[in-house]
């Protein structure tokens, strides 16, 4: 028989700040996150803004000796796990180790310690090359960390499928307690690559905001004036548990996953599908696994990024599967906030959507004061919104065309 699956635990780490409600008091807030780039001299770049964490503290979660030889994408989901696990109240020990697991998503991995190392190379030449160069460096280290510090032995996979990663990896973790491989999850995403070539190359793109005059107004999602988007570091974790054992120790209840999508647009590496093909079937998975109709969906934490192509393709597709109803949801981009994670984006954004659940509050949809035309939807603009969320559907979609939705659902007391 196949197991419901339940949120009770949530661990954050944003540019908004360390910890849950500091996140989410700024989304609540309409409050941005972004600042000029302090992390390397930007003078000969285009794009000098980004997302950053400021307040997080490796030596709050790790060994001093740990700190030394650990990355920050590895620190941040540590971090973060490490918060969603004491907000859970949940005991991982002998008895049930072996059915805990981790799945964490991440786009990029370590790409400061290959710039780092690349240039210390030529510099001085291969034998400089430290042994934790490559154990470093791979998107597996962060669950692998999390399970070693944590005594996790059930299923350790890392996903790294571009933008969609986090959610990916929400998803695959929530259909293995499902189908009863496992009993407790640590799973989400994180990212930290605010680094030279990282924002080097999605110039190169053109994929990148350049409103550095004004940072905290760069990320303005289905705007007509947008022109990028803005990366962003941090990660975000949640506990995920069956609901017998949730309501066997008495722990708080954020949301029930219901649904996953999952689908390719085949379209291009890019560039998502001009017809929201790719999307919309994304969306429709998930529904159709969730056994609901569209109408019942209350409220989307969009995918979107503040890119030209992005927040016009999702809302063709948003239109395409949900009809009439799609002029009476309520939907929303907190990537308007905190900038867009990357691989790290579904962590916080699933997160996100537990709160929003939670708490009746929907975050807006910041710096949208000249709505484009054709995104005419209701995306909730610069005020939060009090409202009762019972179901909710959130978005992540990658380069390459994969695409992942996940849908939450309120769970009565």
């Amino acid at each position: 028989m196949k197991k419901r699956v339940v949120i009770t635990g949530i661990g954050l780490i944003t540019p908004l700040g360390t910890g849950n409600e500091k996140t989410w008091s700024g989304l609540c807030m309409g409050k941005s996150g972004i600042t000029e780039i302090s992390k390397f001299d930007t003078t000969n770049f285009k794009t000098k803004i980004a997302g950053e964490v400021k307040d997080f503290c490796a030596k709050d979660f790790l060994k001093p000796k740990e700190v030394k030889r650990t990355l920050p994408f590895v620190a941040f989901a540590v971090g973060a796990a490490s918060m969603a696990i004491e907000d859970s109240k949940i005991i991982i020990d002998s008895s049930n180790k072996h059915r805990t697991g981790v799945i964490t998503g991440c786009g990029l991995g370590g790409l400061e310690s290959i710039e780092s190392t690349s240039i210390s190379m030529e510099k001085k030449g291969p034998r400089r090359v430290t042994p934790f160069y490559i154990p470093s460096l791979i998107s597996n280290m962060a669950p692998g960390t999390i399970s070693i510090k944590f005594g996790a032995t059930g299923p350790n996979i890392a996903i790294t499928t571009a933008c969609a990663a986090g959610t990916h990896a929400i998803g695959e973790a929530y259909q293995t307690i499902k189908r009863g491989a496992a009993d407790i999850m640590i799973t989400g995403g994180v990212e930290a690559v605010i680094t030279p070539t990282c924002i080097a190359g999605f110039n190169a793109l053109k994929a990148l905001s350049t409103r550095n005059h004004e940072p905290e107004k760069a990320s303005r999602p289905f705007d007509k004036d947008r022109d990028g988007f803005i990366v962003a570091e941090g990660s975000g974790i949640v506990i995920l548990e069956t609901y017998e054992s949730a309501v066997n120790r008495g722990a708080k209840i954020y949301a029930e996953i219901i649904g996953y999508g999952a689908s390719s647009d085949g379209y291009h590496m890019t560039a998502p599908s001009p017809d929201g093909d790719g999307a919309a079937r994304c969306m429709q998975n998930a529904l159709d696994e969730a056994n609901i109709t569209p109408d019942t969906i209350d409220y989307i934490n969009a995918h979107g990024t503040s890119t030209p192509l992005n927040d016009l393709y999702e809302t063709i597709a948003i239109k395409k599967v949900f009809k009439d109803h799609a002029y009476k949801l309520a939907i929303s981009s907190t990537k308007s906030m905190t900038g867009h994670l990357l691989g790290g984006s579904g962590g916080i954004e699933t997160a996100f959507s537990a709160l929003t659940i939670k708490n009746s509050i929907i975050p807006p949809t910041i710096n949208l004061d000249n709505k484009d035309e054709n995104c005419d939807l209701d995306y909730v603009p610069n005020v939060a919104r009090k409202q009762n969320v019972d179901y909710v559907m959130t978005n992540s979609f990658g380069f390459g065309g994969t695409n992942a939705t996940l849908i939450l659902k309120k769970v009565s007391e």
